[in-house]
């Protein structure tokens, strides 16, 4: 009968503290800690070869929690080293989610120490029912990291419009009411925010006002001066500040507007790179029409392999895309909140693939609109989610048979 050591390794930025168990779950040394760099990682592959030299084991599996940055050089040095070779190794990455729910089984007088974490997560393996780190993941990591960045990126760019409406509010205080642009950070209305004072945009001509803004739009306006005649008109119907607050305005909001266009130049630098790097990935999400190539990168990016969900509801559940029920004798909620506890990078791509195919997929269309038209209340978002949540099932069917999409794929 082979013989397994759980090997559980609590990884932070200092160290390495190693923990190792048996199949009855009793501890084979004292715990060892070791520097978190390639001489302490290498130690701890020596002091695992004695213990499982010592006692006479074929299989190690070695976990440790999925934190940050600090694990990732161990994990691939762990899944690399000849060290190892004799042995039928699996690495195993855990969330820290799931150990420290698993830690509650413990009771609370169990102490917070890197050891007894160590254990924890070694007692997590032993419990069963992980799925081993795997060459899928290897493979779509470096995308990971990618489609993240895009995320923080478009976080900080919501961030900093933000920052400029508040700051638009001060400086040409109708301006958004007035609707003289149907995008308030387009780039015609940007370099008129950037070139003008309501004052100034008063005493211009409609006629000058609109040669301005044409070539800015990109020659897209169907009637120029019409806008100009709104902008305007918001001018004319703007508050005043003092000239210290004035300037003071324009100078923040010049800075942020300056933000948000290097923001949005980033982005579309990085989607290009997605793109290149997705097809080098074998997918057959982008057969879908409609579904574009940075979704389907962070989609693909998040999920790694596929395999690790046995069907598409628990592949929902990792989203998050499930809800609640409150239900309590014979009083059952019909109102239900999205759960949200999955992993949000993966809920973001499913919502942002499902926001392009309402658009431009007719069947996702009529199901988007059927959904909305339901409930009276958070008609698009609600929608939109639901949209989601069944294309989880198209993802899932097409990851998992490797298939074109036709209409008659399950989803």
């Amino acid at each position: 009968m082979a013989q397994v050591i759980f090997a559980g390794i609590d990884v932070s930025a200092p160290k390495l503290d190693l923990v190792c168990i048996d199949e009855q779950g009793i501890q084979l040394a004292s715990s060892r800690s070791f520097p978190n760099n390639l001489e302490g990682a290498d130690t701890l592959v020596q002091v695992l070869n004695l213990i499982a030299h010592k006692f006479n084991v074929n299989i190690l599996n070695i976990g440790l929690e999925a934190t940050s940055v600090y694990g990732v050089y161990l994990r691939n040095f762990l899944i690399g080293t000849p060290q190892l070779k004799p042995y039928s190794v699996e690495v195993y990455e855990i969330t820290p989610s799931l150990v420290a729910g698993f830690k509650k089984a413990f009771g609370s007088k169990l102490p917070k120490t890197d050891a007894i974490d160590a254990y924890i997560i070694a007692e997590r393996m032993r419990f069963g029912h992980l799925t081993p780190y795997s060459q899928e993941a290897s493979v779509t990591e470096p995308l990971r990291q990618l489609t993240r960045l895009r995320i923080h990126l478009i976080e900080l760019l919501v961030a900093e419009q933000n920052r400029a409406l508040n700051l638009l509010s001060l400086r040409f205080s109708n301006y958004k009411q007035g609707k003289p642009f149907s995008n308030t950070f387009g780039k015609a209305s940007r370099e008129v925010l950037k070139e003008f004072t309501p004052d100034e945009i008063v005493q211009m001509s409609v006629e000058e006002l609109a040669e301005f803004i044409q070539p800015h739009g990109k020659n897209r306006f169907a009637n120029a001066e019409e806008v100009a005649s709104a902008l305007k008109q918001a001018a004319r119907r703007a508050y005043r500040l003092s000239p210290k607050m004035q300037q003071a305005c324009e100078i923040a909001l010049s800075l942020t507007l300056q933000n948000i266009e290097h923001l949005k130049r980033q982005i579309k630098n990085l989607d290009k790179v997605i793109t290149r790097e997705l097809r080098a990935i074998p997918q057959t999400l982008t057969t879908v029409k409609g579904f574009g190539d940075v979704s389907a990168a962070g989609i693909i990016a998040e999920i790694s392999n596929i395999k690790r969900f046995k069907n598409e509801a628990a592949l929902a559940q990792y989203a998050g895309l499930t809800w609640t029920r409150y239900q309590s004798g014979n009083f059952d909620a019909e109102e239900r909140r999205l759960t949200k506890s999955g992993n949000r990078y993966l809920r973001y791509y499913l919502v942002m693939a499902a926001n392009s195919l309402r658009v431009h997929n007719e069947e996702y269309r009529a199901y988007y609109q059927t959904k909305y038209q339901e409930v009276t209340k958070h008609q698009h978002k609600r929608a939109l989610v639901l949209t989601a949540r069944k294309l989880v099932r198209l993802v899932f069917a097409l990851l998992s048979k490797g298939q074109i999409y036709k209409r008659t794929v399950m989803h």
